[in-house]
């Protein structure tokens, strides 16, 4: 029987890691379909932001208590999964509690630590529960935000559940463990009680050994088989974000965030203009002298950290919360343009799985098919949204390339903007005066004193 268990358990193992790596390949190479861009020089300075912002959740503590509870899940997530490591070696030697013997007492107090976090896990996953379900916060509602409604809102939900589930399955795993060692069972190593399990073995105490072992095997199972469902969910969920955040954050914007990226061709351009290169030098030193369209259309568009960025959205809201636009009323909502581009990556990863990892032509485009005209124009560049990102997600950037593309490459701008061009490339300003004029106002007040 345990060498049946051994197979079936190398099976599982095998079929998750498959998934797993098959899910991540599609991904990366969907975020690869982004334009190039250097995101490699000062490693020291990436490194240090990755392990403040990404490790040590330095901006999720810009508002305390919800910082606190993050970092309960996030630590425990990270810690527990110590023990699941021993939970795997023993599925594939057919061993139980592998690690018990060699550490001692020491393993005691380990497994009275991930006990720790898993109540810790446990309690803060109701809390967060109850945040969505009955008291409803305002940033996560799908009757406020379209972009919550159908599956955004019961993926948060699902995941909360299931992270309840598994700690339940681990404290009464251990709980029924700890009785089988009184009982003398066999195969159960001796390790004596633990913290917070001790406290469920009055619900085993009248069970008889076979149910025991029974319970037992059925809770190891169905912890071990929960965490293999979860690495595979995961990659098809907003939750991607655990393993994302840390690339994510290493490759981050280093320039100040206000500052926007020219467009290398209409720089050339204005160069020419001023005489600060010839029209030879230019298109000697251009990669596509001609380029398909300004600004961006589709994913292919965008860069591949942009597309990154798609991937690695939380769905927090913090940055919709924080955009005056959409606390005005508008349509824009920066979690929206993320989850869009996303939803646009996943489509594309799905066509290129049906035609054997090529794109093929779907008459559809990121700038239109997913997000509306109205909601770009609304953005006013203000960065909001920028600062608020707990993982350094800069939807400003999206929203930039995708205007671009439509004032630049399809001259549809509103009437106010045209306007505001014009007088622009008359007046080098954006008011209809002469540039000579434009001091006049100092001179009424040099006069007036």
């Amino acid at each position: 029987m345990a060498l049946i268990q051994q197979i079936i358990f190398l099976v599982i193992l095998g079929i998750v890691g498959w998934l797993v790596y098959k899910r991540a390949s599609l991904i990366r190479k969907t975020i690869m379909l982004g334009r190039d861009e250097d995101r490699y020089d000062q490693p020291a300075q990436r490194f240090s932001i990755m392990f403040r912002v990404a490790f040590g959740q330095k901006k999720m503590f810009d508002r305390p208590l919800i910082g606190i509870m993050h970092f309960v899940v996030y630590a425990g997530f990270l810690l527990i999964n110590i023990e699941v490591l021993e939970i795997v070696l023993d599925g594939i030697l057919g061993k139980h509690r592998l690690f018990a013997p060699f550490l001692g007492t020491f393993y005691n107090f380990l497994i009275g630590f991930f006990e720790f976090l898993a109540v810790g896990v446990l309690v803060t996953c109701l809390i967060f529960l109850i945040r969505r379900t009955i008291l409803k916060v305002e940033r996560l509602k799908p009757s406020r935000h379209r972009e919550m409604n159908g599956w955004p809102e019961l993926d948060g939900k699902i995941i909360l559940i299931f992270e309840i589930i598994l700690m339940l399955a681990i404290l009464t795993m251990n709980a029924a463990d700890t009785v089988l060692q009184e009982m003398g069972s066999r195969h159960y190593t001796v390790t004596g009680d633990f913290p917070f399990s001790q406290f469920l073995k009055p619900i085993f105490t009248s069970w008889t050994e076979p149910s025991l072992v029974i319970y037992e095997r059925f809770a190891w199972w169905f912890h071990i088989l929960g965490i293999f469902a979860f690495a595979v969910y995961v990659t098809y969920s907003k939750h991607l974000h655990i393993a994302l955040a840390f690339p994510n954050t290493y490759f981050s914007r280093l320039t100040p965030k206000g500052e926007m990226n020219n467009m290398p061709d209409i720089t050339k351009e204005v160069k020419i203009m001023l005489g600060l290169t010839t029209p030879e030098d230019a298109v000697a030193g251009a990669e596509n002298v001609f380029p398909e369209r300004f600004g961006a259309k589709d994913v292919p568009d965008l860069s591949w950290k942009n597309l990154m960025d798609a991937y690695s959205c939380t769905e927090c809201g913090r940055c919709t919360s924080a955009c005056p636009a959409n606390l005005t009323g508008k349509k824009l909502s920066p979690r929206k343009i993320m989850m869009d581009t996303r939803d646009r990556l996943e489509d594309i990863g799905r066509n290129m799985q049906v035609n054997s990892g090529a794109f093929v032509d779907d008459g559809k485009s990121l700038i239109g098919d997913y997000i509306s005209n109205e909601e770009i124009l609304a953005c006013t560049t203000c960065n909001a949204c920028v600062q608020e990102c707990p993982i350094l997600i800069n939807p400003l950037d999206i929203i930039l390339q995708l205007r671009r593309y439509k004032v630049m490459d399809e001259a549809q701008a509103p009437g106010s903007w045209n306007a505001m061009f014009q007088n622009l490339d008359t007046n080098q300003a954006p008011w209809k005066f002469s540039p000579g004029d434009r001091f006049n106002w100092a001179d009424k007040l040099r006069n007036e004193g």
